[in-house]
């Protein structure tokens, strides 16, 4: 056991005669390893991007909300007519009446 173990640690499994099929094993392990290393990468990157755009869309939001309660207060009567009063224009005394018109059969 203890022979195995220093042998392990000198790396004598490297340099034996059959040590061909160890390096292809380590070869192998560290082509896997560099893949999964790559693959987190990728995986971390889109994490990032995702949190970035959901930062993006708080704001958009948030900004959307602000134009819809700026346009509702443009649109109020009281805005309206203000504006027209600086033109020189105001709102009617006399309400508006509905003209029928009868058709002769």
């Amino acid at each position: 056991m203890k022979e195995s173990l220093y042998d392990i640690l000198k790396g004598k499994f490297l340099v034996s005669n059959d040590a061909f099929k160890n390096w292809r094993f380590i070869l192998f392990c560290t082509l896997l390893a560099i893949i999964m290393i790559g693959s987190s990468h990728s995986a971390e990157r889109k994490v990032h991007q995702i949190a970035r755009m959901n930062d993006e869309v708080l704001e958009l939001r948030s900004e959307f909300l602000d134009s819809r309660s700026n346009l509702m207060r443009l649109k109020m009567e009281s805005t309206i007519s203000r504006r027209m009063a600086e033109r020189g224009l105001k709102p009617s005394e006399v309400p508006p009446t509905k003209i029928v018109i009868k058709e002769k059969e």
